[in-house]
């Protein structure tokens, strides 16, 4: 653990924010686990035991440390119960009208030193950082999916952010066990400048018929030596997501190589998200996943 961070409150329960959740807990520090309901707080927490008992089972884990980093995570389902924390990482959907009404909520609750960071994939943390009463305390802390296996937290300063906060939240990616990179300010930082439009040229070459579903992926697992093809990676991370990225990547840098496929756009109108719903690019209701196309 860091030295000046002991608490560390992280709202969102969704997949990202459990992953957080459970590398900081198993580092040791003490964690309030946030949503919009202490029940929804509650099987957040209950994925992560899960995880843990899964992990020692295989031998990945003590069995020990994992029930005594269960211990240290507190399901909350109101932002005042973070007003103790020393660090309060927001991992809610990549929206960010969502983002900024939780910060407008949050930031009368928490302690004046309290340290501020968004998990967003792609938003600017200048702007971000705005909608906050301590820009100079606020940090982009991007964690890759799935947090607990994936080595690199990515770590964005916006234009106000002062020297001690990025110290402290690199110590803190540091003692997760984490490699950290830094990025500058711009849309969809590294990562996801470089992968999403990756995975939306996959995509539009399904579009335009220049492959199947199948031939996509199998042609980037055995060609390039990715261990996941495209169209399968964008279902795992969520189409709804890729395509929030793509927009930000469009609106932010105005150039047409960014415009999301219309492809991509008609399965997340149709609700077709990937395997959070069961259906995406592939069908996954059946023992096996199935292209969908």
């Amino acid at each position: 653990m860091t030295g000046t961070i002991k608490t560390i409150g992280v709202i969102g329960a969704g997949q990202m924010g459990c992953g957080i959740a459970q590398v900081s807990a198993t580092a040791g520090y003490d964690v309030i686990l946030n949503d919009i309901s202490l029940e929804n707080a509650e099987n957040g927490k209950a994925k992560v035991v899960e995880a843990m008992d899964r992990a020692a089972k295989a031998g990945k884990m003590d069995a020990g440390d994992a029930s005594d980093a269960a211990a240290r995570i507190t399901p909350a389902g109101a932002l005042d119960d973070l007003a103790d924390c020393d660090l309060v990482i927001e991992a809610a959907s990549e929206k960010e009208e969502v983002k900024r009404a939780i910060f407008a909520k949050l930031c009368p609750v928490l302690k004046p030193e309290a340290m501020l960071a968004s998990n967003t994939s792609s938003i600017s943390i200048t702007r971000l950082a705005s909608a906050t009463d301590r820009p100079e305390r606020f940090m982009g802390i991007h964690f890759m999916n799935p947090v607990p296996r994936m080595k690199l937290v990515e770590l964005v300063r916006g234009i106000a952010t002062e020297d001690v906060t990025f110290e402290a939240s690199k110590a803190y990616a540091v003692s997760l066990g984490k490699t950290t990179t830094v990025s500058e300010d711009f849309p969809a930082f590294i990562v996801n400048r470089i992968l999403l439009p990756m995975i939306n040229e996959a995509i539009y070459t399904l579009y335009e018929g220049v492959g199947s579903v199948e031939a996509i992926d199998t042609a980037m697992k055995l060609g390039a030596n990715h261990p996941m093809g495209p169209l399968e990676l964008a279902d795992f991370i969520g189409l709804d997501t890729c395509l929030s990225i793509m927009q930000v990547l469009h609106d932010g840098l105005s150039d047409s190589k960014y415009r999301p496929c219309p492809l991509l756009v008609k399965y997340v109108e149709a609700g077709w998200l990937g395997r959070k719903t069961g259906r995406g690019f592939y069908d996954y209701r059946g023992a096996e996943p199935v292209p969908t196309r």
